[in-house]
């Protein structure tokens, strides 16, 4: 069951959802809108209590391969 992130047509606002399956419906927490827009977002892993970063991404401006202090 992914989380997506999605942002809002009507007020802008950017929240995450989880999704269970394709017919479910995303709303708005806000305003209630459903004319929303799925993001792209860059997905990291813990792995032993550690960040890590996707293949050939760096995550954020600090991060490295088994560290991220800033963000994570």
């Amino acid at each position: 069951m992914p989380i997506y992130e999605y942002k809002c047509m009507k007020c802008k606002k950017e929240f995450e959802v989880l999704v269970f399956g394709r017919e479910d419906r995303v709303a708005c927490p806000d305003c209630q809108g459903e004319n929303v827009e799925r993001l792209m977002s860059a997905c990291g892993f813990k792995n032993s209590g550690q960040f890590s970063p996707p293949a050939g991404s760096s995550g954020c401006g600090s991060c490295s391969s088994t560290n991220c202090s800033s963000c994570h």
